[in-house]
């Protein structure tokens, strides 16, 4: 296991103790050669385990003055990292946390994997169901992993592992997400996903001290702040919908009683419809693009697939409701709410991974 592999080593610490020590000896002896320790504004009595790690070939300490947070800390690892190692040789970091709870043979498996795959984001995936996984953390990770399925069309069993091999596209995107916390960890790999890069998931031994009380992660507070990034997406989708409906029916009602107000009740109706639909549709593209998946690039090519599944939307949802009633005789209004209620689901996916996917990631260089 000591070949030399071209991933650095990343240990984001808190006041560590002394197994700080243990966990950067474990990765320079098996063959992770280069290892970023970052003291995230650590107390004065734990200088002395940066100094000792210091001290060993192959280890650099990076010091914040004050506690900025974990995802700050990565941040940090990777700006150093671009600047100081060669990374058309390099293919990218591991991360890992300073308690031991990782094992360097886990590590090693992990950076080894992204030498293989240098495209792909690898994560050390715990298992849920080994009998030493504390209860609050088997059922937190287990509900997280299916609302991230639900939400994100992936299954990824373990979605707040810390022990993540990165590769260097990834890495330099990451440092453009408005987050320092644990939550980065969180939008990095739901940046990865929606724009459709690899994630690979690699088994791991499962370790908790102590029934995990060490751990710096507060539970109330940090997983309301991650539960808020997963449902993010879909909960600003939800309200730019509303806001159409809102426009689109102001504006009909605008357009009937006052713009169209001469015309033929009928041709009044159509027309209004029309316009306010061509007018509030718009206003619902602008706000999916720019606040809703934050593609704000200057390609053309996401307003035309946003109108191809309109038009595709519509056809379903006539051709669903004609069908379904025919079958069960159910009122079509009825079926129409169930329907769009689908419909808007698959439009949430749809518009995620296709009308609004950031091509080749152009717009994040």
């Amino acid at each position: 296991m000591a070949e030399n592999i071209k991933v650095v080593g990343v240990v984001p610490s808190l006041n560590p103790d002394p197994k700080l020590v243990d966990v950067v000896k474990g990765l320079l002896e098996v063959g992770i050669s280069n290892v970023l320790v970052i003291d995230d504004g650590s107390k004065e009595e734990c200088l002395c385990f940066f100094n000792e790690v210091e001290k060993l070939e192959g280890c650099t300490v990076l010091h914040h003055e004050v506690n900025k947070g974990k995802g700050r800390a990565i941040k940090t690892a990777i700006e150093y990292y671009q600047k100081n190692f060669d990374l058309s040789e390099y293919k990218g970091i591991v991360t890992l946390d300073a308690d031991g709870q990782h094992l360097s043979k886990d590590v090693y498996n992990c950076a080894v994997k992204l030498m293989e795959n240098p495209n792909s984001l690898i994560l050390g995936t715990r298992d849920f169901d080994d009998e030493n996984v504390p209860f609050k953390s088997r059922r937190g990770n287990k509900l997280t992993s299916m609302f991230f399925k639900l939400l994100y069309g992936v299954r990824v069993h373990d979605v707040m592992t810390g022990l993540r091999a990165i590769p260097n596209k990834i890495c330099n995107e990451g440092l453009e997400i408005a987050s320092d916390r644990f939550e980065w960890e969180t939008k990095m790999l739901i940046m990865a996903v929606n724009q459709r890069e690899s994630v690979i998931e690699v088994i791991i031994e499962t370790v908790y001290f102590d029934n995990n009380r060490e751990t710096t992660f507060h539970p109330v507070k940090d997983s309301i702040r991650i539960y808020k990034i997963l449902f993010g997406t879909f909960f600003k989708f939800l309200f730019s919908a509303l806001i159409c409906i809102i426009v689109d029916q102001g504006l009909f009602a605008l357009f009937q009683k006052v713009i169209f107000k001469n015309l033929k009740i009928g041709n009044a109706i159509f027309a209004a419809t029309a316009l306010a639909r061509l007018i509030s549709s718009f206003v619902n593209y602008l706000l999916n693009r720019n606040v809703v998946f934050e593609n704000k690039g200057k390609s053309n090519k996401s307003v035309v697939r946003y109108y191809i599944l309109c038009v595709c939307q519509m056809g379903v949802s006539a051709l669903g409701v004609w069908g379904i009633n025919k079958l069960t005789d159910i009122d079509p209004s009825i079926v129409k709410i169930i329907v769009d209620t689908l419909l808007f689901f698959v439009s949430y996916h749809v518009q995620r991974i296709w009308v609004f996917k950031k091509d080749a990631s152009k717009e994040n260089r």
